[in-house]
């Protein structure tokens, strides 16, 4: 005869396996953010599709392109246990959740929860190409 403490304690072991590392892992704090992604330049895919690639620099700074030719300058901070990123065209900051899945970076973006998630991908074949100012009419 199994006891209801037995059949909890296995729900709860189900659940937790479940749940999966992503669930089971707090949200990277800034230090921990900071020491993996200063001097880096992580390219981010999404349902395996290149979105988009950021520089890291020091001081917080980074440099944001869609993989279009256009760079956007920004700075980051934590806030919570969120990252959010202000870039030079919007003040509205950008908040995420980092985490660390298989060796790699995992993105929710926390402005709205359950629309985006990023992952750090390898290789996508692009480059992060910042082209210059627009000139002209």
């Amino acid at each position: 005869m199994i006891r209801l403490s037995e059949i909890a304690a296995l729900t709860g072991t189900v659940l937790c396996l479940l749940a999966g590392p992503s669930l089971a892992q707090p949200p990277m704090n800034a230090q921990e953010f900071d020491e993996y992604t200063r001097g880096k330049t992580l390219f981010y895919g999404e349902n395996g599709v290149a979105y988009g690639a950021e520089e890291y620099l020091d001081n917080r700074r980074v440099i944001w392109s869609f993989l279009d030719g256009e760079c956007k300058s920004g700075t980051w901070y934590e806030q919570a246990d969120q990252i959010c990123f202000v870039y030079e065209d919007n003040p509205n900051p950008q908040c995420w959740t980092f985490h660390k899945e298989e060796g790699r970076l995992v993105a929710r973006f926390q402005n709205a929860p359950g629309m985006t998630e990023l992952y750090e991908a390898g290789d996508f074949d692009e480059e992060m190409i910042c082209l210059g100012p627009r000139i002209g009419v």
